[in-house]
């Protein structure tokens, strides 16, 4: 193999064996890896108060985006998670005395799902375990480059929305 006299960053690069690495699949791997990494810490911290990663998703969905209540289609859209599924999450979670059904001001037919005081208390525990989660997990990291990781992923998202027609 002829070599150019420049050194190779591994880490970079390429491998042990200088083969390249293929930069936009890597980005895929790491972006999945550190999600999923994230998620496990974050479904130990709240299987103690015994709520699912389906279950949190929900409830964190309604905080950010159904304060005024949401229609189950609108929570499984914007979830992109079945309405069957979403209907068994939210029997459980009403079960659960997290969520409630009531009917829509609009349309009688029709029910909304709401969050209940015990649900917002769980909701304040997720978030008291996320920021100290995010707190360890960025140590190192300037708040610069938190921002402008965040932008960046925020972009992504958008170009992925965008792809999928979700926009």
């Amino acid at each position: 193999m002829k070599t150019t006299g420049k050194k190779m960053d591994k880490k970079t690069d390429g491998d042990a064996d200088n083969r390249p690495v293929v930069r936009p699949f890597r980005f895929g791997f790491l972006v999945h890896d550190v999600s999923r990494m994230r998620r496990t810490l974050f479904d130990d911290a709240m299987r103690s108060r015994g709520v699912t990663r389906s279950q949190w998703s929900v409830l964190a969905t309604l905080s950010r985006v159904g304060r005024d209540g949401m229609m189950q289609v609108d929570i499984s859209r914007h979830m992109d998670v079945g309405k069957v599924t979403i209907g068994g999450l939210i029997d459980r979670l009403e079960a659960a005395g997290y969520v409630e059904r009531r009917m829509d001001a609009d349309d009688r037919r029709a029910r909304r799902v709401f969050i209940t005081q015990k649900g917002f208390d769980v909701i304040g525990d997720m978030q008291k375990v996320g920021n100290k989660l995010n707190r360890s997990i960025l140590a190192g990291v300037s708040p610069e480059h938190q921002r402008i990781t965040e932008d960046t992923l925020a972009l992504v998202k958008a170009n992925i929305r965008q792809l999928l027609g979700n926009d």
